[in-house]
Parts: C-alpha cells; sequence; structure tokens
C-alpha cells in the first residue's frame, strides 16, 4: 500500500479525523488526543508526546459484510507481530486488545460503512503504551513499552513495523488467506489453553477458549461442558 501520511500535534479523535478525509490508504497520527475512546465508554490514557496514537483507513469493497471480523483480525496480528518483535508475552484479549501477560498494552477501535452487500470503508483507531511511564487513570492495568523494556522506543520505527504486518495479513485475506489469517488469530489468543475466571449478567464461573466465531463472538466451554457465546462488552475477564 502507498500510504498517505497525516502527522498532527492534537486533535480530538484520530478516528474522527480520518473519517473526515475522503481519500483511503491514509494514516493520521497524533502527539495528544483530547477526546481519546477506547472501546464502549472507555477513555483512552495518554501522556502527550509519549505514545503511539493513529487510524489508518482502508477500503475493502472485496470483502462481505458478514465477514469484516477477519478484518479485525488482520489488525491485531498486525500490532501483536510488531510489539512481539519487541518483547516476549504478548498476546491477543479477544476482540482485539493486546496484552503483555495479564496487562494491557494496545487498544484498537473500529468504524466501518457498508454500501450494499460490501464494506466501503474500515477505520482502525489504535493506541499504543510505548514511552509513558506513569498511568494515573481508573484503567486497570495498563503498561508500556518502557516500563517492559526498560528503554525509549522509537515510535515511527513501530508504526512502520505496524503498517508492514498490516499490509501482509491485508494482502492475505484478500487474496484468499482467510483460514490461515484465522488460525493465527486463535494461535495468538490471551488465555488460548485452560481454565479461567470470567464473569457474565448470571456471575462469575470457570470457562475455558473453544474459538471466535465468524461473527466475531467468543465462544467458552464451562466446566459443566456448556458451550457459551458472547458478542463484545457480555462477558468480563477476571484478572
Amino acid at each position: 500500500m502507498n500510504w498517505k501520511r497525516i502527522a498532527l500535534v492534537e486533535t480530538d479523535s484520530t478516528n474522527i479525523y480520518i473519517n473526515k478525509v475522503e481519500e483511503t490508504d491514509v494514516v493520521v497520527t497524533t502527539e495528544f488526543q483530547t477526546a481519546g475512546r477506547g472501546q464502549g465508554t472507555n477513555s483512552w490514557e495518554s501522556e502527550p508526546g509519549k505514545n503511539l496514537l493513529f487510524s489508518l483507513k482502508v477500503s475493502p469493497t472485496w470483502m462481505h459484510p458478514q465477514r469484516q471480523f477477519q478484518l479485525s483480525m488482520v489488525g491485531a496480528l498486525a500490532v501483536k507481530d510488531a510489539l512481539s518483535n519487541l518483547t516476549e508475552g504478548i498476546s491477543l484479549k479477544w476482540p482485539n486488545d493486546i496484552y503483555w501477560h495479564d496487562k494491557k498494552i494496545s487498544g484498537t477501535l473500529i468504524h466501518t460503512t457498508i454500501a450494499g452487500r460490501h464494506l466501503q470503508n474500515m477505520i482502525f483507531g489504535v493506541g499504543v503504551n510505548v514511552n509513558q511511564e506513569v498511568f494515573v487513570s481508573d484503567a486497570p492495568n495498563p503498561v508500556s513499552l518502557k516500563q517492559i523494556l526498560g528503554a525509549d522506543i522509537d515510535r515511527e520505527e513501530l508504526l512502520a513495523s505496524i503498517l508492514e504486518h498490516f499490509e501482509h495479513y491485508y494482502d492475505m485475506l484478500r487474496e484468499g488467506g482467510e483460514q490461515e489469517v484465522v488460525q493465527l488469530y486463535h494461535a495468538s489468543l490471551y488465555r488460548r489453553v485452560g481454565f479461567f475466571e470470567y464473569e457474565d449478567c448470571d456471575g462469575r464461573f470457570e470457562a475455558e477458549t473453544i474459538c471466535v466465531n465468524p461473527q466475531g463472538h467468543l465462544v467458552l466451554r464451562d466446566t459443566d461442558g456448556r458451550d457459551r457465546e458472547y458478542e463484545f462488552k457480555e462477558v468480563k475477564f477476571i484478572i
């Protein structure tokens, strides 16, 4: 891809900004977001000039909307691989957070537009904790690369690595490699082996991960052998 780069000093949100850009294959970065968001109603804490905050927009018109979660897998794998090149212990926490052991190092917020039977545009808004050393929000488990490695990381090099991996998986998916993308995603999942504690509207329980289905729902199997299927925010990981 021949990315068009837009570098901002400050903006409300890179996702909001890039949504107004008519072109696709665009990357918008910023040093600081005044209204950075996580999933749902969560905010994203980021000290100015310390972390990697960006959005990218692509136009996957070849993808049927019912399969769009595979593109979410592409974005998650790209960030996961780039971070795995720097440290061990990186995994994907469903649906698209990146964890270092039991701590969150990256999150992604995705927006899609649909035209007819195909996707029109897809925006990935990504935040990676890079050089921030102290977190003051009530986020339960943040961690940064500097906290892990003890040194500053070049954010431009990290962005270049993420984009390189994104292109690799995006092309793989476009060229018919859906099965491989899905397999790699599942192999990278946080808590992919063993029983762990979760909580849903009925209370806490222990379960193992079975899969993330084509609709992007997490399928768990509890200790009674019953499969439980969840959409995002319907189940909580007890960490």
